[in-house]
């Protein structure tokens, strides 16, 4: 491998005697500004502050693209590595940075992060990645420019910046495009400026809700709009704009809209939904991604079926059922979701959002969380945790991710046994690095109903972001109604 080392010598000896014109003081004080990375972390937060939803989710993949290439370059590659920087005789006093880098040369922890967040960027919106990867480029560039990298070592930071950004796929899968969603049409009424439509308003729900009343107005204009205030109570408000409606609509996060659902599918009323929350995860997998397609379909009469799925008694128990239109489960997810609301509420973590509650709650759950005994359909098996989707889920990450069909009848049942050695450290393991789905202590399967009997005492389980207690017995199935979501498709997708 000389030559290859004679040519990356020549190539760096002939840009240190290049003189081009312009950038004498932009790529130093590029390289400069990319230092630890604050060039793209502050490009990640200007995405984030826009409050589109695209932006948020680039701005995210592209900082945990960035950190793990960060990882592998500065704590692997370079350790290993025993390289020199090159001698900076050759190059001009004016390029040369005020404090030159002590690390070994190979490879380039700033071509890596520039890579690394670019292509993250460009995964989710290939619009904005296009508007980053010249800037990613010039910073890789000026590496060399400023003498402190040998072309080879920009080269390899950058391989590692975009193979980092690709492996974020396992923990973050992409949301496929809507035009991949397969829905069935269902009967709506068509509401020319919402005509007919009652809308509730949960202002506390995020996610920009507190203006959602003003917005669904302005293009609704003839829809009675209600917001309850925090001393109502929010499930009757839903239950009496139902009662007086030809279509309910709600706007709110998915513990909302859940409740929504379950007043309008007992009714055979179709459901507008207007996603206000943080995630909105049930209106991304119908394909609403705005308030402004949402007033189309509710103007054309334009929806979709979607199956609701039942938490019911055991037979013999009295009790009414109750709905979920994402996802139930029983473990560790709820215990994750109890101890991050009860932390918000107890710390100034709250004011943070939900991210940083869960990451912290998430540590003291692994670290105290027991198994629990269980019979599925009749069959005894020691868990940490019972996932039960309305819907089958794709995505290959450490947790499910989206659908692209809600009315296929089918409960997406998956179960991470506690049967085998060092099962806690396998479970932490396997979730940390994106490889839960292939893992032997990871069951799957997808059933119309599941029977769940012999529950240990003491556990919650958790639907669509709510918690609530887990009885001994119960039953997972589907209503026998599908619910008519309003959503504009073309007509090619009917």
């Amino acid at each position: 491998m000389g030559w290859v080392s004679r040519l990356d010598r020549q190539v760096f000896a002939r840009v240190a005697a290049a003189h081009p014109p312009g950038i004498q003081a932009v790529l130093p004080r590029l390289s400069r500004a990319a230092d630890r990375s604050r060039l793209w972390l502050a490009t990640a937060a200007a995405f984030a502050a826009t409050g589109d939803r695209t932006a948020r989710r680039a701005a995210v993949r592209g900082v945990g693209s960035l950190a793990l290439a960060s990882l592998v370059t500065n704590l692997a590659v370079k350790y290993v590595s025993s390289r020199e920087r090159p001698h900076l005789d050759a190059v001009p006093l004016a390029r040369r940075l005020s404090r030159q880098p002590r690390s070994t040369s190979f490879p380039s922890g700033h071509a890596a992060a520039a890579a690394a967040f670019a292509t993250g960027v460009a995964l989710e919106s290939p619009r904005r990645g296009l508007l980053v990867a010249p800037v990613a480029a010039a910073v890789a560039g000026s590496r060399v420019y400023v003498g402190v990298h040998y072309p080879a070592d920009v080269l390899a930071g950058a391989l590692i910046g975009v193979g980092a950004a690709l492996t974020t796929r396992r923990w973050l899968p992409r949301r496929p495009p809507v035009g991949a969603f397969a829905h069935r049409r269902a009967a709506a009424p068509a509401l020319p400026g919402g005509a007919g439509l009652v809308v509730v308003v949960n202002s506390g729900a995020g996610g920009g809700a507190s203006t959602a009343g003003d917005r669904i107005r302005k293009l609704l204009p003839d829809a009675e709009v209600v917001e309850p205030t925090h001393d109502d109570d929010l499930d009757a408000v839903l239950a009496a704009a139902a009662d007086r409606a030809r279509a309910l609509g709600v706007c709110g996060g998915d513990g909302t809209v859940n409740a929504a659902a379950a007043h309008a599918v007992e009714r055979g009323l179709p459901l507008a939904v207007f996603p206000g929350g943080t995630l909105n995860h049930f209106a991304l997998d119908t394909g609403i991604p705005g308030f402004a397609e949402t007033a189309e379909a509710v103007t054309a009469g334009e929806a979709v079926d979607v199956d609701v799925a039942r938490i019911r008694p055991a037979a013999g128990a009295a009790g009414p059922p109750t709905y979920f239109l994402n996802t139930f489960s029983i473990g560790i997810y709820p215990e994750l979701v109890q101890a991050r609301e009860e932390l918000r509420e107890r710390t100034r973590l709250g004011a943070w959002g939900k991210w940083p509650s869960a990451a912290v709650s998430l540590v003291r759950v692994l670290a105290t969380a027991e198994p629990f005994d269980v019979a599925l359909n009749g069959r005894p098996l020691r868990l940490w945790l019972l996932f039960a989707g309305n819907g089958i889920y794709s995505g290959e990450g450490s947790a499910p991710a989206h659908r692209t069909q809600l009315d296929d009848g089918l409960l997406d049942v998956r179960a991470v046994t506690a049967d085998r050695p060092l099962a806690r450290t396998r479970l932490a393991l396997a979730a940390l690095t994106g490889t839960l789905a292939h893992s032997r202590a990871h069951t799957a399967g997808r059933l119309r109903r599941l029977r769940i009997t012999e529950l240990s005492d003491g556990g919650p389980l958790a639907y669509d972001g709510e918690t609530a207690a887990a009885p001994r017995d119960l039953v997972l199935d589907k209503h026998p109604s599908p619910l008519a979501v309003y959503r504009p498709l073309p007509a090619d997708e009917w």
